[in-house]
């Protein structure tokens, strides 16, 4: 079983399941804690019943310290595995791994939320939130894409399928720091057919006026309202 004990001392693993240094994990840790307590107080039960019998009794948990719980979901938004394969690694059953991966995940995104890190999802909003962060306005955009599973639904799979990813996909635009790499911005998600450039129009995102906008060629003839746009050119090839 994968424990938050057997991986806080190596950074570089630590990191590569989670996407976060042992440091910043324990800076979300404490915000995690109290979003969980708020969330599923142990004077209630999960149906929000007051409980009836003092809180520890019964069935203990396999994710019962905060940091296994955050450890869990963390892995979970890393690597998208499978639910069976997660349950694996962390000794449960596939439905318990279900349960888990609904009831932590709110509770994850409260948390970074009140700690002011959670990315902004109002396209018309992103200026104001950029320049609340005092944060350079060196900016990139770009595409992100994950596997889903192949609908079953003949009339919508061709509308998730990535011919850049030649697999079933979700995607989502996202804008971070340049310096930083900070998520500024999550767009809404769509089927993994959809151009860069395509969700970037339909996103109608509002940029400061002063900044400089890193793009790749994904979003050719892209060309918001700021100071500057930097985007390679398209490569036409060696004529032999």
């Amino acid at each position: 079983m994968l424990t938050y004990a057997q991986i806080k001392s190596n950074r570089r693993k630590f990191l590569a399941l989670t996407g976060l240094t042992p440091k910043e994990f324990k800076l979300v840790l404490p915000a995690f804690e109290r979003a969980y307590a708020a969330s599923y107080p142990v004077t209630k039960t999960v149906t929000r019943v007051t409980r009836q019998r003092q809180a520890g009794g019964g069935r203990k948990s396999v994710l019962g310290p905060p940091e296994q719980k955050l450890l869990f979901a963390l892995v979970y938004l890393k690597a998208y595995p499978l639910q069976v394969l997660l349950g694996e690694v962390f000794e449960l059953s596939q439905p318990q791994a279900n349960h888990w991966i609904h009831r932590l995940l709110p509770v994850l995104q409260k948390a970074l939320k009140d700690l002011g890190l959670a990315p902004e999802r109002d396209p018309q909003r992103v200026s104001r939130r950029i320049h609340q962060s005092g944060e350079p306005l060196d900016l990139i955009i770009d595409g992100t894409e994950r596997r889903r599973q192949r609908p079953k639904n003949k009339a919508i799979r061709d509308d998730f399928y990535s011919k850049h990813k030649h697999a079933h996909t979700d995607k989502n635009l996202v804008i971070s720091q340049a310096k930083t790499k900070r998520i500024s911005f999550l767009s809404q998600t769509y089927a993994g057919r959809v151009h860069d450039k395509k969700m970037a129009d339909t996103e109608r995102i509002v940029y400061p006026r002063q900044a400089r906008l890193r793009q790749d060629t994904g979003f050719q003839g892209y060309h918001p309202r700021v100071a500057e746009v930097l985007q390679p050119k398209k490569s036409r090839g060696t004529v032999s």
